[in-house]
């Protein structure tokens, strides 16, 4: 456990840093999944409107620095190409 005050509110700033980290990474992981599903189902008018939205939350994502932009850039260019594809 640490002892100085600043160590004490590192950690606990770091456990909400880390929940709120997960909780995005999640709901992406959870939209991307959903974008491939309806790739496979071959409705690609909902795909793009989701696309927009797994866009918007990479974005977010990298601008707060819980993933790395050229990972957002990369997979906006993957799931693009996916898209295109099926299209």
């Amino acid at each position: 456990m640490p002892r100085r005050r600043t160590s004490v509110k590192k950690t606990r700033v770091d456990k909400k840093r880390h929940l709120r980290n997960v909780k995005v990474k999640t709901d992406l992981k959870k939209s991307i999944k959903k974008f491939v599903s309806l790739l496979t189902a071959k409705s690609n008018e909902d795909a793009k409107t989701l696309l927009k939205k797994i866009y918007s939350q990479l974005d977010k994502a990298a601008k707060k620095n819980i993933i790395p932009t050229g990972l957002a850039s990369r997979r906006k260019s993957r799931l693009t190409l996916r898209l295109r594809k099926t299209a």
